[in-house]
């Protein structure tokens, strides 16, 4: 049976799924929106923004069970526009400076919430 994650320093999950889910090594979470852990939702702020908020959440959930952004394996991102993907990418790589993990990075129809950038990860755990 697998893990749930939880964790007051990201976001709480907005409908019928974890924040994330664990297995004996790995850590698959929900897709994170640009939500502050309070819930507010900054759809209103550039791409950059709202890919550092995201990828904040990432960082609180991993750090919920002791793992960091260095045992992440697989990011998707998920962009209302692929035009926004150079703003994205170059707030991502400040988070991924060294080994980044393997990438997906797609132009959806809408992501959820009117925001511009979601992301979830895969990450391996000690």
């Amino acid at each position: 049976m697998p893990g749930i994650v939880e964790t007051d320093d990201a976001p709480a999950a907005v409908g019928a799924y974890s924040q994330a889910t664990t297995t004996d090594s790995l850590l698959f979470t929900a897709g994170q929106l640009p939500l502050t852990p309070e819930g507010e939702l900054l759809d209103d702020e550039s791409v950059a923004v709202q890919t550092e908020r995201c990828l904040e959440n990432v960082e609180a959930i991993l750090a919920a069970e002791g793992a960091a952004m260095t045992d992440v394996l697989k990011v998707s991102v998920f962009l209302d526009d692929i035009d926004d993907f150079e703003e994205m990418n170059d707030t991502y790589a400040e988070f991924f400076s060294e080994s980044p993990p393997a990438r997906s990075a797609v132009e959806v129809g809408e992501v959820p919430k009117g925001a511009a950038v979601e992301i979830e990860v895969v990450a391996a755990l000690d």
